[in-house]
């Protein structure tokens, strides 16, 4: 999970993802990637039950997989804007 987590691009899907639930497009838009980079992104970050999906019509919808990883996604910004003094 925590190499999952370590990734600067699956870093950034998920803290897209913990504003609200995306389909691979609009994540792909939102981070100005390809959509088969998203896509892998996205199959790894499920595989580590970090992520969940749902199906509407011909769309899968991604969103964060509770609030632990909510929690977790919230840290790592916290830590990264935290500054040396």
């Amino acid at each position: 999970m925590f190499r999952a987590l370590g990734d600067p691009g699956r870093l950034s899907v998920l803290v897209l993802l913990a504003q609200q639930e995306k389909c691979v497009t609009e994540i792909a838009l939102a981070l100005d990637e390809q959509m088969t980079t998203i896509s892998q992104r996205l199959r790894l970050l499920k595989s580590e039950r970090l992520v969940r999906s749902r199906r509407e019509g011909k769309h899968l919808f991604y969103s964060l997989a509770d609030t632990h990883v909510a929690h977790l996604v919230a840290n790592a910004i916290d830590h990264a804007q935290e500054t040396d003094h």
